[in-house]
């Protein structure tokens, strides 16, 4: 199986691409698409959606898979990123690529095996799965290679609970 993997965001925006079977995951390829507080929202929109857009054309996913949103304290911020998130759905859709979406709590089991993990025990997780140094990578970069590792990991339980 090969997924985008997104934690969506307009000033920056997480992507992975990862192709494995949830026992052996292999990072294709992962980025943090980052814009300027100094352009207009909807041009930083544009900029997201077009590296999305260009990521499906050049890997062919066979599922796009993003973060829930998390709501903060501040309600604009939150309703940006809700828009980011539904203009990743509707590319998904136009291009007819699955969309798959998991919840802080889901990324946070399916790496450690425990809900209220925090991030640097998330990212140890994806360190030691991928055999990765993450340590110049921004947080949303991480956050999306643990998106699609969780989109993995989902894909082979469907699968086996599909053989019972």
């Amino acid at each position: 199986m090969n997924v985008l993997a997104i934690d969506p965001g307009y000033g920056r925006c997480g992507v992975a691409v990862l192709e494995g079977d949830g026992s052996r995951s292999v990072l294709l390829t992962s980025a943090c698409i980052e814009t300027s507080a100094k352009l207009p929202f909807p041009e930083r929109l544009l900029a997201v959606g077009t590296a999305i857009a260009t990521l499906i054309d050049t890997y062919h996913p066979d599922a796009v898979a993003i973060e829930e949103l998390f709501f903060t304290n501040n309600a604009k911020t939150a309703l940006h990123v809700a828009e980011v998130r539904g203009m990743i759905m509707f590319i998904a859709a136009s291009k007819k690529v699955t969309l798959v979406e998991y919840n802080p709590v889901a990324i946070k089991i399916a790496l450690t095996g425990y809900g209220r993990a925090n991030k640097e025990q998330v990212t140890k997780m994806v360190e030691q799965i991928l055999r990765l140094d993450t340590s110049a990578m921004i947080d949303d970069e991480c956050d999306a290679i643990a998106v699609g590792l969780t989109a993995l990991a989902s894909a082979k339980y469907t699968a086996l609970q599909s053989q019972k």
